[in-house]
């Protein structure tokens, strides 16, 4: 790329929904996401010179132009970025411009389009532009046997003019989209070391939730790497919540597991399991003061994710909602997201299961016979001891 068309900046395009907000909502979101732009790059070490706030909009002033770009793609609230060369609004200085920008980009042989997005008035318009630019390139560029395609285009020439401005740009990354963390309220999520429970912590921090991971350690019926596992992928999902809390809760389970399998039906260990880690997920959401309980749970995912069990795991709450965010997902899809993410490497690592699951869980179990089976245990005991023994991390 020649010098003149050297990256100086990059667009940041809000997600679309903030954009569909009240006006007071909208201010609000957009002054959220600057300061989570701000964390994040200081965070990372990227130096910019200036951020630029415009309506819709937020431009940053940057000689490393593609790694902020590349670094704000893990921002919630951004819908996509691009690196991008800033000049005037003259259209002689867009047209020199582009065509440096197409010297680099254009491949011989290769078909194109040139976009054009204007805000403001101007003595020409948004297809005049596109118009002269793709004249002005196949011109220069005769050499190279270039085709215009404004369906299917291998490369395409952007320009976004705003006011006595212009940007140039051949690419935009894709964003995380959603609100910006903390546009919401803190959740509790229970987090293992598994595929299912990222996502859930994920999705929910893509709606703007702040979110508090909570780690049952099943040890002695696990191994520690399953905890190692559970840590790696919160420093993980941190990295998209940068400037907010990195602490995780770390809560001794494998007690009232051994408790299960010695004193109740065997069929419902999983059940069991699950519902004391609710009550005790609700007990840290009132210290936190949290608004709701996140699981990675999915319909029919585990025979303790039936439908019919999922009822039974709601009754053990009493005082918070548990949000569910991949209920409807099958499992590819939730595997993809972790990809995208970068949570399903970690996740896959090798790692003991847990020895309490039964061979032949309930699918089915009836609200009544897990009562029943609670009823013999000291249930609030085994809360408070798991509470008074719990430990928090920050990683």
């Amino acid at each position: 790329m020649g010098q003149n068309t050297r990256f100086d900046s990059v667009i940041v395009r809000l997600g679309g929904e903030i954009g569909i907000k009240s006006e007071w909502t909208r201010r609000e979101y957009e002054k959220l996401l600057l300061k989570n732009i701000r964390n994040t790059l200081n965070h990372f070490g990227v130096a910019y010179h200036k951020i630029i706030h415009k309506r819709g909009r937020i431009y940053v002033e940057t000689s490393n132009a593609k790694q902020v770009a590349n670094t704000l793609t893990r921002v919630f609230g951004i819908s996509s970025v691009s690196p991008a060369k800033h000049t005037s609004s003259d259209m002689k200085t867009i047209v020199q411009t582009t065509l440096s920008l197409a010297r680099a980009t254009l491949k011989k042989r290769s078909s194109f389009a040139v976009r054009c997005h204007r805000v403001g008035q101007h003595t020409y318009s948004s297809m005049g532009v596109c118009k002269t630019v793709g004249e002005q390139i196949l011109t220069r560029f005769k050499d190279k046997d270039l085709r215009v395609d404004l369906t299917n285009p291998e490369a395409t020439i952007n320009v976004e003019v705003r006011d006595d401005e212009a940007y140039v740009f051949s690419e935009a990354l894709q964003g995380g989209g959603g609100f910006p963390v903390g546009s919401q309220g803190k959740v509790i999520c229970l987090l293992s070391g598994g595929i299912d429970s990222p996502v859930a912590c994920w999705l929910a921090m893509k709606r703007g939730c702040t979110i508090v991971p909570v780690y049952f350690d099943n040890s002695p019926l696990t191994d520690d790497v399953s905890k190692a596992k559970a840590l790696d992928i919160a420093r993980k999902l941190f990295e998209w919540s940068i400037g907010y809390p990195r602490r995780v809760y770390i809560v001794p389970h494998g007690k009232n597991l051994q408790t299960f399998v010695k004193d109740a039906p065997r069929k419902l260990t999983c059940l069991l399991c699950k519902r004391m880690m609710y009550r005790i997920a609700e007990r840290i959401a009132q210290e936190e003061k949290a608004e709701g309980i996140v699981t990675g749970e999915a319909i029919g995912e585990q025979a303790s994710q039936t439908i019919t069990n999922l009822k039974v795991l709601n009754e053990a709450t009493r005082s918070y909602p548990v949000h569910r965010p991949l209920l409807g997902f099958d499992k590819n899809e939730t595997e993809a997201v972790g990809r995208k993410i970068g949570t399903f490497e970690i996740s896959t690592r090798k790692a003991k299961g847990c020895t309490a699951a039964p061979d032949k869980p309930a699918t089915k179990a009836k609200l009544e016979d897990v009562k029943k089976a609670e009823a013999n245990l000291n249930i609030e005991k085994m809360v408070q001891e798991s509470i008074n023994e719990a430990q928090t991390m920050t990683v």
